[in-house]
C-alpha cells in the first residue's frame, strides 16, 4: 500500500503545478484557516530547523519519518530551515500557529507539544497535497484536556508493535491520552514480578468461544495467550510519550478478575477451582474484599504498576461487579458488618476507596467506570462514564470530574452501518460516524456543572477482534469523528467534516491503515 501510494504521489506532484493549489483541510478542525496566495513545495530535500532545542528535533525527526513515503526521502533536520520549528510561551501548552509562506513554513506551539500539533497539521497538507502546501496561517488550540483511546488488550493480546501502531493513529488525531486495559476475566497481561503464576497461569486460557456469545456454543480448543514484560511496558511508555500520549493503565477490580483467581484462588470468595475465562460476558467470580490479602495482593500489585506508568490517573475498572458470591461469603458479610456498610454495594464502594486512598498515598488518582457511582462515591475519584451518559452527568452534578465515553457514541466495537451482515463481526449496536460526531459531553449540565468534563474518549474492546486488520476497521474513520468532538467541541460542523475527511483519509493511505469505507460511500446510515 506505502509504495503504490508513493507511485501516486510522484505522479500527482508533477500534476500539481499544472492546476490550482490544494486546500488546507486539517481534521480536527481548526480554530482559524486563513487562506493566502500561493504555494510552496515542500521536498525530502527541505531542512528542518529547531536550533538548539533535542525535544524539537526529536519530533521533527517523527514528521520526517511520517512524511517520508510521500517525499519520496526523508527529510533532515538542522538548527536553521525553510521548516522552523519553535516553542512560543503566549500561546497555551497545546496550541500552535501554522505559517506557509511561499518561501517556507513555521510552526509555534505553546510548547514542543503545540508544536508537535502544528506537525500533525502540516502532515495532513503534504499528504494532501503531495509535497505542494498552500500558503495559509492555521491558529488552533484543543477545548478538552482529555482526548482518549481506549485498547483492550485482555480478550486479545496485541503485540507490541501493534499497541505502537495503535498509538501512531492517536497521534495522528491529536489524540493524548491511551487507555490500556490489561487485566480482564479472559487474561492477564502484565508482568507482575512478586506474582508469577499471573503471567504463568493468568495470561493463557484453555480456548476461546467461537462465534457470538449470545448464540454460540462452539470453542475453538487452542490455547491463548499472551503478555507483555516490564521492559517492553516501558518501552511502549516511552513511546508513547516521545508522541505526547500519557499511557493510562486499567487494572481491574473487584470485578473482571478471573484470570488473577485462576493464578491465586485465595483471592476469591470460594477460594478453589477457577479457571481463566473462555466465554465472553460477566463472571460472577470476583475479588474477595473480606479478606486482607486481597488488599494486599493489590497493593504489591498496583507498587509495580506504579514504577511503570508515570501517569496521574491509574483506571482501577469498577465495573460489572456481581455480587453473588459476596451474599454467601462470611468473610465479606463480616466486613460489611465491621465498616458499618449497609450492603454489597457499598461493600465495593470501600474497596474502590481503599484502593483509591492507597493510589493517593503514593501519589495518584483513580478513573472508574460509572459504576464506582453505586453505594457511594468520594469527591476525589474520576467517572469514565460508559452506559450513555447518565452516569457522568449525575457525577458531574455531584461535583466528580467525569470522561464521556457513552457507549452509543463512543464503543467502537459496534456496528458502523444497519446491514450488520455484511460487516465483519461486532459485539452489536450501531455507531456510525455521524453518531460519534454529534456525542455532547455537556450534555444534560449547566454552565457551571460543565468544567467537570475532563473530556471524552473512544473505547475499542475486543471480545470479536483479534486481527490488526480487523481493529483499524472497526476503529478508522470513527476516531476522527470523536477525536473532533474532543480537539474541536466549540466549533464542529459535520458537513464541512464530511468535507475534510476525503482529504484526510489520504493520511490513512500514506501510512499503510486499512479502514472502513462505510462513511465515505454514503452507506453507513
Amino acid at each position: 500500500m506505502k509504495k503504490l501510494f508513493s507511485l501516486l504521489c510522484a505522479c500527482s506532484l508533477s500534476c500539481a503545478a499544472l492546476g490550482a493549489g490544494p486546500e488546507a483541510n486539517i481534521v480536527p478542525r481548526p480554530v482559524s484557516v486563513v487562506p493566502g496566495e500561493g504555494t510552496f513545495t515542500l521536498t525530502a530535500s527541505t531542512v528542518i530547523g529547531t536550533g538548539r532545542d533535542a525535544r524539537l528535533r526529536r519530533i521533527a525527526e517523527l514528521f520526517a519519518e511520517t512524511v517520508e513515503p510521500v517525499l519520496g526521502g526523508r527529510m533532515k533536520s538542522a538548527a536553521g530551515g525553510a521548516v522552523s520549528l519553535a516553542t512560543d510561551d503566549t500561546l497555551a501548552p497545546e496550541a500552535y500557529v501554522l505559517e506557509i509562506t511561499p518561501s517556507g513554513v513555521a510552526i509555534r506551539g505553546g510548547t514542543a507539544q503545540g508544536v508537535f500539533y502544528g506537525l500533525q497539521s502540516l502532515r495532513q497538507l503534504v499528504v494532501n497535497g503531495y509535497g505542494v502546501l498552500p500558503v495559509v496561517t492555521v491558529k488552533d488550540r484543543p477545548f478538552f484536556e482529555h482526548r482518549g483511546g481506549m485498547l483492550d488488550s485482555g480478550r486479545y493480546f496485541w503485540t507490541p508493535d501493534q499497541v505502537k501502531e495503535f498509538i501512531d493513529i492517536l497521534a495522528l488525531h491529536k489524540m493524548n491520552r491511551f487507555h490500556w486495559h490489561l487485566t480482564e476475566d479472559q487474561g492477564w497481561r502484565i508482568e507482575i514480578k512478586k506474582y508469577p503464576e499471573l503471567t504463568r497461569i493468568g495470561s493463557v486460557r484453555r480456548e476461546t468461544l467461537v462465534g457470538h456469545y449470545a448464540n454460540s456454543t462452539e470453542y475453538d480448543g487452542t490455547p491463548y495467550g499472551g503478555f507483555y514484560t516490564q521492559k517492553e511496558i516501558r518501552d511502549i511508555v516511552k513511546y508513547a510519550a516521545d508522541r505526547f500520549v500519557t499511557v493510562i493503565p486499567e487494572i481491574e477490580l473487584p470485578g473482571h478478575a478471573v484470570a488473577a483467581l485462576a493464578s491465586y484462588p485465595w483471592l476469591g470468595c470460594r477460594g478453589e477451582g477457577y479457571e481463566v475465562r473462555t466465554r465472553w460476558g460477566v463472571s460472577p467470580e470476583v475479588y474477595c474484599p473480606g479478606k486482607e490479602t486481597t488488599f494486599g495482593f493489590l497493593q504489591d500489585v498496583f507498587t509495580e504498576v506504579l514504577k511503570l506508568f508515570p501517569s496521574e490517573y491509574i483506571h482501577i475498572g469498577g465495573d460489572e461487579c456481581p455480587k453473588e458470591s459476596w451474599k454467601t461469603c462470611p468473610m465479606c458479610q463480616q466486613r460489611i458488618r465491621d465498616e458499618g456498610l449497609k450492603d454489597e454495594f457499598e461493600l465495593q464502594s470501600y474497596t474502590v476507596r481503599r484502593m483509591e486512598k492507597w493510589l493517593g498515598e503514593h501519589g495518584r488518582k483513580i478513573i472508574g467506570w460509572d459504576e464506582i457511582l453505586e453505594g457511594g462515591i468520594s469527591p476525589t475519584a474520576t467517572v469514565m462514564s460508559w452506559r450513555g451518559s447518565k452516569g457522568g452527568i449525575a457525577a458531574a452534578k455531584a461535583g466528580n470530574h467525569v470522561i464521556m465515553a457513552p457507549n452509543d457514541f463512543c464503543y467502537l466495537d459496534y456496528y458502523q452501518t444497519k446491514d450488520p451482515m455484511k460487516e465483519p463481526l461486532g459485539i452489536g449496536g450501531f455507531v456510525p460516524v455521524s453518531k460519534s460526531y454529534v456525542l455532547d459531553p455537556y450534555n444534560g449540565l449547566a454552565p457551571e456543572e460543565r468544567p467537570y468534563i475532563l473530556g471524552v474518549q473512544a473505547n475499542l474492546w475486543t471480545e470479536y477482534i483479534f486481527t490488526s486488520t480487523h481493529l483499524k476497521h472497526m476503529l478508522l474513520p470513527r476516531l476522527a469523528a470523536i477525536a473532533e468532538v474532543g480537539w474541536s467541541y466549540d466549533r464542529k460542523d459535520f458537513a464541512d467534516f464530511r468535507r475534510r475527511m476525503n482529504s484526510f483519509r489520504k493520511c490513512y493511505d500514506a501510512s499503510g491503515y486499512n479502514y472502513a469505507t462505510y462513511f465515505f460511500d454514503g452507506k453507513d446510515e
